[in-house]
């Protein structure tokens, strides 16, 4: 046993010292990490002890911009052109269960989701197309659903954009926060 380990660990030093030797280095963290919120909420933890009593629903994976001093809403994202609602990636919502988001049944399955930002009120748009990189290659043909959420201006101002699950009487509302600005798009399950 202790001549396998230590064949293990000198293994692992040997392909140590051939990646210093070769100048191969690990990417720096990313200024905007990925991220994912599920509903419920901490299903992740329950499922893992054994303890979840409902499925999942719904889980968003997106990645986190932050503000650093800079101005956001009508400059950086600009009103009125569609937006990736996070950084890199286009955000993925995957859905456990048929939902119905503003008037429109969704049927289980993986979408990415869009957001058109104005001043008073954002569309959030839910698109068939998945595994795109921000919102360059948008294509409206493949909207599922759009629903327009009213803005709402934060008590607090949020550094780093996030997107959570509060549940509600009927679902859940996907809770958008950035800056100074918060948002709430409905989902019934």
């Amino acid at each position: 046993m202790k001549k396998i380990y230590l064949f293990v660990c000198l293994l692992f030093i040997s392909a140590g010292v051939l990646v210093a030797q070769q100048g191969i280095s690990f990417l720096p963290l990313d200024k905007s990490p990925m991220d994912m919120s599920y509903f419920p909420s901490n299903y992740p933890l329950l499922k893992v002890q054994g303890k979840a009593t409902e499925s999942l629903a719904a889980r968003v994976i997106y990645s986190r911009p932050q503000k650093s001093g800079r101005v956001l809403f009508g400059e950086l994202v600009e009103y009125g052109k569609v937006w990736r609602l996070g950084a890199n990636e286009a955000t993925e919502l995957d859905l456990y269960k048929h939902a119905r988001i503003g008037n429109k049944r969704i049927p289980k399955g993986r979408y990415t989701l869009y957001a058109i930002p104005y001043e008073n009120k954002w569309t959030i748009i839910v698109n068939k197309e998945t595994d795109v990189w921000g919102a360059f290659k948008y294509d409206s043909k493949k909207d599922i659903a759009r629903i327009d959420v009213p803005v709402e201006k934060n008590s607090e101002m949020v550094e780093a954009f996030t997107m959570i699950f509060i549940k509600n009487a009927n679902g859940a509302d996907l809770l958008i926060e950035w800056d100074t600005l918060k948002m709430a798009v409905p989902i019934v399950f």
